[in-house]
């Protein structure tokens, strides 16, 4: 089984936007397999700019994704059933392969293992970069940078696949532990924001159900990237 490391920079996080640049590195292996730029087929708006610093002016003269020499051997490999692709919060960076005509066969998400392993909520919050630091992880990588969060999300991955291995017994099992829990929508039990901020999600249905019952119709307005929340929201009601 061959496991490969990526990440997607984009245009923005709307279920229209595209990609702009990727990386994708093999478990192990110095060189990265792609690290490269992409013409998006829409304008990079300033605020996704300020975040990953790609201009159209540095894309003006690149290929699109579907168009390059990379496209047809990536798609060969995140398409093999012996190939595990591993991303943080990999929902997004799938949803942008699949735009492009890619369908990874198993992947791991190494947000959801980070927090299922994390039962108590003792983490404040699973970002990648959080997680770096929080982990001490030791890596010269730059921030929302596609090979540069690559580059920490394989620490990370190190990091989580060894906590698994110790509770699975083995590697082989912790990988198909990752891959299940991976494949489920993530439950959430505490809200981070708004007026119950810090307070379990499972007592809120039972104390307030209506305001759960207005922050699910909130979030069904604009579904996409909320299928986790909305998956927990409808949970716990139903349980109450």
């Amino acid at each position: 089984m061959k496991i490969i490391f990526f990440d997607t920079e984009t245009t923005g996080g709307g279920e229209k936007d595209r990609l702009v640049s990727l990386a994708v590195k093999e478990r192990a292996v110095e060189a990265p397999i792609v690290n490269a730029l992409y013409k998006p087929p829409m304008p990079i708006p300033i605020e996704s700019m300020m975040i990953h610093h790609i201009t159209d002016k540095m894309v003006a003269e690149k290929p699109s994704f579907t168009e390059s020499e990379d496209y047809k051997k990536l798609k060969a490999l995140f398409e093999n059933s012996d190939t595990i692709g591993v991303a943080h919060n990999a929902s997004f960076d799938i949803a942008m392969l699949a735009r492009e005509g890619i369908t990874p066969l198993n992947f791991i998400c190494t947000y959801k293992v980070a927090a299922a392993l994390d039962p108590e909520e003792k983490i404040g919050t699973y970002k990648l970069q959080y997680l770096r630091y929080y982990l001490g992880l030791e890596v010269e990588a730059l921030a929302h940078d596609a090979l540069g969060d690559v580059l920490v999300l394989e620490l990370l991955f190190e990091r989580l696949l060894s906590k698994m291995s110790v509770q699975k017994g083995t590697e082989v099992a912790a990988l198909e532990e990752m891959i299940r829990i991976s494949s489920q929508p993530r439950l959430f039990t505490t809200l981070r924001f708004g007026k119950h901020s810090g307070k379990k999600i499972e007592d809120l249905a039972r104390t307030d159900p209506g305001y759960l019952e207005w922050l699910l119709a909130e979030k069904k307005k604009k579904p996409y990237g909320e299928e986790d929340w909305i998956y927990t929201i409808e949970h716990y009601l139903k349980a109450h």
